[in-house]
């Protein structure tokens, strides 16, 4: 007697599990499901697991949802009808626009204001058009969101201010964007995605790897200052891709890394353990690399320190004590070191009392591309003038970003005597000092013949 057979088909099995088993598919494998069988195809559909990847794709909520007026599934297919291309950056891009305009409408609310609605998909195309290069997804998919910002001081993208120099970069809206695109030797192939009003600078994405670049990374242009040949331009390296630029700004920003000063974004960075406490005073240090003042050729690094010193609020008040002077140990990657001391800090001796807080900064350049200082202050008690002691600057690092030189150069002189420029006697350039740039002002600062500069201004 033949055994009787049954046949298990997935159509017989409870809901339930299915829909467990379906909640670890992802939506093109869902969709494949719905053509299997009609129960496959009803399940599928179900809304809680569209739910989901609407929150992960296009990071919806259910107020989203309620103002469709349309079911989870209908809400996906809306959303990838329109941004499907973009659907592997879409919700990284979005994530990190909402948290940086979370940031910015409680410290730096009139910066959200300047930010433009999103381009359309037609808009993109034209401009690929236009230019005749093709948009990383990526950047595309970023201006979908929002189409950079309006050309107004503060710029988006950071500022950065010393005594007669000041730095403020925008982010480029498309169009204008498309107006500064480069097609002459040196630069070919160019989308600039910043500019500054002040100085000239742009940041830059190579729309094709070109003349040593590397396709899709962002870059600040450096003229060779040796070089013959006007198109021999060094690059200081900002990003592998606009995805990388844009997030890893946006995290140094809402995490605090990048302070707020006068309402706006400053691009110090802060290493953590660049910290020194000694009795009642901490001494912290922020620095950044400034590179319209720098070059590569000849070698020219340009960096700001910003230095803050704060009493405890527990001290007593006799502890309250005025700053004297200031000793600084410098030594440069190629193993010199300078010593050098001075009164007071940009011309000023502050008095520290229990809870004040006193910041100021200061800047230097170098012939190498990294280097480190440390010091101290020297006090001495209000109470007491004979007590005098001495207050540890933590060593600091100034380090420039990755640079490369462009694939042919030709050089009118490859002599260059490394040195150590310090001003100030301590290599400080200060507010209220008086000092000016000199010969720094022609670095880099209207940056590169042909510069172009957004009509709209």
């Amino acid at each position: 007697m033949a055994a009787a057979t049954s046949e298990l088909r997935v159509d017989h099995l409870p809901s339930d599990p299915l829909l467990h088993i379906l909640s670890f598919l992802g939506f093109r494998d869902l969709v494949h499901c719905s053509y299997v069988s009609r129960r496959l195809n009803e399940l599928s559909k179900h809304n809680p697991l569209w739910k989901f990847l609407c929150s992960k794709h296009w990071l919806l909520t259910d107020a989203d949802r309620l103002q469709s007026g349309v079911s989870w599934y209908c809400l996906f297919k809306q959303y990838y009808r329109d941004l499907g291309r973009y659907i592997q950056y879409y919700p990284v891009l979005k994530r990190a626009w909402e948290q940086l305009k979370s940031f910015l409408q409680q410290r730096c609310p009139r910066m959200i204001a300047s930010l433009k609605e999103g381009a359309t998909e037609v808009e993109l195309n034209d401009i690929e058009a236009q230019i005749g290069c093709r948009l990383p997804d990526d950047y595309r998919c970023s201006y979908r969101i929002h189409n950079g910002q309006k050309l107004v001081i503060p710029g988006l993208m950071g500022s950065m201010s010393l005594s007669n120099h000041y730095r403020s970069e925008v982010l480029l809206d498309v169009e204008t964007a498309a107006g500064g695109f480069q097609q002459r030797k040196g630069m070919r192939r160019c989308l600039p995605l910043t500019f500054c009003f002040h100085t000239g600078l742009s940041q830059y994405m190579a729309l094709e790897p070109a003349e040593g670049r590397r396709m899709f990374e962002s870059f600040y242009p450096c003229p060779d200052q040796t070089a013959q040949d006007p198109s021999a331009i060094d690059m200081f390296i900002t990003g592998s891709c606009f995805l990388e630029w844009f997030t890893t700004y946006v995290h140094n920003v809402v995490t605090g890394e990048y302070p707020i000063i006068r309402d706006q974004i400053f691009r110090y960075v802060h290493d953590k353990g660049c910290v020194a406490t000694t009795g009642d005073i901490t001494v912290s240090v922020s620095t950044s690399f400034l590179p319209e003042l720098s070059s590569v050729h000849p070698p020219h690094f340009f960096f700001t320190y910003r230095i803050r010193i704060e009493m405890s609020s527990s001290a007593s008040p006799e502890a309250a004590c005025q700053l004297d002077s200031r000793y600084w140990k410098i030594t440069t990657s190629d193993g010199n070191v300078e010593e050098v001391q001075g009164p007071g800090v940009v011309g000023e001796f502050p008095v520290m009392t229990p809870g004040k807080v006193h910041e100021y900064s200061s800047c230097t350049t170098f012939s190498t591309p990294s280097e480190y200082m440390e010091g101290h202050y020297t006090f001495h008690r209000l109470a007491n003038k004979e007590e005098v002691f001495q207050v540890a600057i933590p060593r600091f690092h100034m380090v420039c970003p990755p640079f490369r030189e462009p694939m042919v150069q030709t050089k009118a002189s490859t002599s260059y005597t490394p040195r150590l420029d310090d001003h100030d006697d301590d290599g400080e350039y200060c507010d209220g000092d008086g000092d000016d740039f000199g010969d720094l002002r022609g670095i880099n600062m209207a940056a590169l013949e042909g510069a172009w500069c957004p009509r709209h201004i």
